[in-house]
C-alpha cells in the first residue's frame, strides 16, 4: 500500500451529468491534475447507472426496461462455478468492465500525457448492490444464501481489474467502494449485522492492492466502516459534518494507522452552490474539523491526511457548467488550504 499524505488535494466521487465521455474526461483532467478520476455517466445509458454498471456477468443478470434483476429461473450452477473459480484463482481478466457499461472509464484509459500523483476509480459496494438488486421475485440478492455470497466475489474481481487498468496511468491507485445504502443501517431496510457488513466490505477490499476507500453520502454508523480495512473514509461533510465527529476515538485510531478522511465539503446542488465561495467553504471545513481538534486530534494531521471532494457524485447537477463550478471551487479551496497550512 502506498504511503501518501494528500494534504487536502482535490478529487471527486465519480459520477457526472455528461453524455459525452470525451467532454467529461476533458473537464476532469483540466481541474484534477493530481488525482484524476474516470467519469461515470449514468445519463448516457442505463448500463452506466451505478447498480447496472458493475453487474455485467453476474449469474442470471437481466437488464430490461430500466431495471436490473437476477433471473433465478435460469440454470445458475455453471456461471456460479465460473465466478468462484475466477475468484479463487484471482483471474481478474475473466470479469472486465466493458465499454458498453463504462464509456467514461475506457475513454479515460485511452488518455495520454497524464502524470498524476495518483489515479482514482470507484465501484458500487456489496451492501448497496446486494440490497438494491433483487431476484425475479423482488427479493434482495444479499439475503439469498447462494447469490448473496457471490456479490462481493464479483465486485472484488471488477475492482481488481479496474485497478490493474488504472495502473497504466499511475502506479498509485485509489478505488472507492460506494455505499449509499449504509445510510439506512439500523433501519428495517437493512437486516444485516455489523459483522456481516464488515465481512462483505473486507472481501471486496482484499482484491484492491492500492489505496481503498469507502464513501457514504449520508449519516451512518461510522465505527462499522472505520473497523474495516479501508484506507480512506469519504463522507458528505457539507450536509452531515457532525455525523463523523460523534466518534472521535474511532477516528483518531483510524488516522493513527495512517488513514485518510475525504471531506465532501463542496455541495452538489445548484442552489447551495450559488450561496458559497472559497472563503465560506474554507470556514465550513474548519468548523467541521474543529470537534476533532478538541478531542486531541491535531489540526495539522487532519490537513495532511485529508482529501477534498464534493459532497457526493455530480450526476445530479443540471449541466456541465455547474460541474465546472464545483471543480473550480474545489481546486481553489485546496490551493487556499495548502497555501495557509502546508
Amino acid at each position: 500500500m502506498p504511503d501518501i499524505e494528500f494534504g487536502c488535494l482535490p478529487t471527486v466521487i465519480g459520477s457526472m451529468p455528461h453524455t459525452d465521455p470525451t467532454g467529461a474526461c476533458s473537464l476532469v483532467t483540466c481541474y484534477l491534475k493530481d488525482i484524476p478520476v474516470w467519469p461515470q455517466l449514468p445519463r448516457r445509458s442505463f448500463r452506466e447507472n451505478m447498480y447496472a454498471q458493475f453487474s455485467q456477468d453476474f449469474p442470471g443478470e437481466v437488464l430490461k426496461d430500466g431495471r436490473i434483476y437476477i433471473d433465478r429461473t435460469q440454470d445458475l450452477d455453471k456461471p456460479l462455478e465460473q465466478l468462484y473459480t475466477a475468484y479463487l484463482e484471482n483471474d481478474i481478466d475473466k470479469y472486465p468492465i466493458s465499454p458498453e457499461y463504462a464509456a467514461g472509464l475506457h475513454k479515460f484509459l485511452s488518455l495520454t500525457n497524464l502524470s498524476p500523483l495518483a489515479v482514482k476509480g470507484h465501484i458500487i459496494g456489496p451492501i448497496s448492490w446486494g440490497l438494491t438488486v433483487t431476484d425475479d421475485r423482488k427479493r434482495s440478492i444479499l439475503y439469498d444464501d447462494i447469490l448473496g455470497d457471490a456479490v462481493p466475489k464479483l465486485l472484488r474481481l471488477k475492482a481488481a481489474w479496474q485497478e490493474k487498468e488504472l495502473r497504466k496511468i499511475s502506479p498509485n491507485t485509489i478505488i472507492f467502494v460506494d455505499e449509499p445504502y449504509m445510510a439506512a443501517f439500523g433501519s428495517v431496510c437493512v437486516l444485516l449485522t455489523r459483522e456481516r457488513i464488515i465481512e462483505l466490505l473486507d472481501d471486496v477490499f482484499r482484491g484492491i492492492s492500492g489505496l481503498k476507500g469507502v464513501h457514504c453520502c449520508g449519516n451512518t454508523d461510522w465505527p462499522i466502516l472505520l473497523d474495516t480495512s479501508t484506507d480512506i473514509i469519504s463522507f458528505d461533510t457539507y450536509n452531515y459534518a457532525q455525523s463523523l465527529s460523534l466518534y472521535p476515538a474511532e477516528v483518531k485510531k483510524f488516522l493513527d494507522r495512517k488513514g485518510t478522511i475525504a471531506w465532501g465539503i463542496v455541495p452538489n446542488d445548484e442552489e447551495l452552490l450559488a450561496k458559497e465561495s472559497v472563503a465560506s467553504l474554507k470556514d465550513r471545513l474548519e468548523e467541521a474539523m474543529a470537534p476533532f481538534t478538541r478531542k486531541d486530534i491535531p489540526f495539522p494531521q487532519l490537513i495532511r491526511q485529508g482529501l477534498l471532494t464534493p459532497s457526493c457524485g455530480l450526476a445530479s447537477l443540471a449541466n456541465e457548467e455547474a460541474v465546472a463550478l464545483v471543480l473550480e471551487l474545489l481546486t481553489e479551496l485546496s490551493l487556499k488550504i495548502k497555501q495557509q497550512y502546508m
